[in-house]
């Protein structure tokens, strides 16, 4: 009997477990029928992201503005966001725009605030103050609260030198120029006459809104017109170079264009804007052109002709004399774009090592203008890219001051004359050689830079920053890049 009331408590107990299993079974949660969201990164506050992504816009406006590469400021950008707490940032930069976006995962929308530039202008000590205020941040002897008023007084600031400095910048780099492709001392004081008078009425027409096309139109009149004028009159004594006088104007009128932040947008992906900069190039470089045929035409009318001087003499006593020119004409244009007193002398220094470089190749190895050209350019550029590491001057300073002797004017010069002379078969293939000249510049100056920078991990091309997958080894398109 005692044995059949114990079979009883243990089957009773086997039902009231296996009842509690299926209880906990059925009250237990299954698995989830919708995926878990996906979160992201963790951002600050609306009022935090859009303060951070203002301040890089603006730095971004004031380097894009001065002529910096897009890929220079695309990096910077993304940096200073990282920096202020931003991981997850794209930034697409075009000719004329900037526009970035904060991501914030799935359970917030992304903040984009975009920025047009809407000015071109070059001042050196503006941007050294930008660079100044970046580094502060980057090294956290500031936040992002400061660094935006200082940024603010920066770019509010006054240039540091008045306007007429300026102009002397550019007077003293024609006459340099003169003085480099072989003209005497009248020859380099009408050079600086003139191109400071054509300075002066640019600024005119640039305050009245003429556009920039016109203006290289009037520049280029105006550099033509003036020296047939002087010739007509008799002013130039015979042995006198005049023609120089022209081109050491189409020098400066050419120092203005942004050739090697195209190239360099061109080699780094960002084709967007490379296409808009190569067209903003042609479309001034085309008034330089009807300018100076309109001037030369007009002297034809009058029975005066400005025939092309010759190539520069090869002694050794003109080599160094044009060394030291090359300095005062970097130190020029330096002074043109309101750099900072040290950077003059880094500027001119510069030139003369580019000069210097292309001289002796093609006097003394035989080299060709575009190879020697180019050869001098990766010198500028690994100045440039040195200068970088160091924070202390803009490195700008170092890339446009350094291969302004090298522009091609006097082959420019060359090649208008002889559309308007000659035909136009002889002029294109000409134009052509400067053109060519100008991009071999271009190129060599970033190559010269890339080879000093300081180097960084790139996800898309760094195999252990990149995920495995079938759409790892896909080159990211144009719209990635912009």
């Amino acid at each position: 009997m005692v044995d059949e009331l114990n079979s009883a408590e243990r089957l009773a107990n086997r039902l009231k477990g296996a009842l509690r299993r299926d209880a906990r079974r059925l009250l237990a949660a299954g698995p989830p029928t919708v995926p878990m969201l996906m979160v992201g990164p963790k951002v600050p506050d609306d009022a935090r992201v859009q303060q951070v992504l203002d301040f890089c816009m603006r730095v971004g406006e004031v380097q894009l503005s001065s002529g910096e590469s897009v890929d220079a400021v695309t990096d910077l950008m993304l940096r200073l966001a990282s920096i202020c707490g931003l991981s997850a940032v794209d930034v697409d930069i075009t000719f004329t725009s900037i526009t970035i976006c904060c991501h914030r995962g799935m359970a917030a929308s992304p903040v984009t605030s975009m920025r047009l530039v809407s000015y071109r202008t070059l001042d050196l000590t503006r941007l050294a103050s930008v660079d100044r205020v970046v580094a502060d941040l980057e090294a956290g002897r500031t936040d992002v609260r400061i660094a935006s008023v200082a940024l603010s007084e920066a770019v509010a600031a006054k240039h540091p030198y008045p306007r007429w400095a300026a102009t002397a910048g550019w007077a003293a780099l024609a006459a340099s120029i003169a003085v480099i492709l072989g003209g005497g001392p009248i020859t380099a004081v009408t050079a600086f006459v003139v191109t400071g008078l054509i300075d002066r009425i640019g600024r005119i027409l640039s305050r009245a809104g003429l556009p920039a096309f016109f203006q290289q139109v009037v520049g280029g009149f105006l550099a033509t017109t003036s020296t047939v004028g002087l010739l007509a009159l008799g002013l130039f004594p015979p042995g006198t170079k005049p023609s120089l006088v022209v081109a050491a104007s189409i020098t400066v009128l050419l120092s203005g264009l942004s050739v090697v932040g195209t190239v360099q947008d061109a080699i780094s992906g960002y084709y967007v804007t490379a296409a808009g900069r190569v067209a903003e190039i042609a479309l001034q470089s085309a008034g330089l052109l009807t300018g100076v045929v309109l001037g030369l035409r007009l002297g034809f009318a009058v029975d005066v002709a400005l025939e092309v001087s010759g190539d520069v003499s090869g002694s050794i006593g003109r080599y160094w004399v044009s060394v030291v020119v090359a300095s005062v004409a970097a130190g020029g244009y330096a002074l043109a774009g309101y750099a900072p007193w040290r950077s003059l002398v880094i500027g001119g220094a510069a030139g003369a090592a580019g000069w210097g470089v292309y001289r002796a190749l093609t006097q003394y190895a035989g080299l060709g203008p575009i190879a020697a050209t180019g050869a001098a350019a990766i010198v500028v550029g690994a100045a440039a890219g040195l200068l970088r590491r160091t924070r202390e001057v803009p490195s700008l300073v170092v890339t446009l001051a350094g291969i302004t002797p090298l522009l091609p004017g006097l082959t420019a010069y060359r090649g208008f004359y002889q559309l308007a002379v000659e035909g136009l078969s002889e002029g294109l293939v000409t134009i052509s050689v400067a053109a060519a000249i100008g991009l071999a510049l271009a190129a060599g100056v970033t190559f010269g830079d890339f080879l000093t920078r300081p180097r960084r991990l790139n996800p898309l091309t760094d195999p252990a920053d990149v995920q495995d997958g079938p759409d790892s080894a896909d080159p990211p398109s144009d719209g990635e890049r912009q």
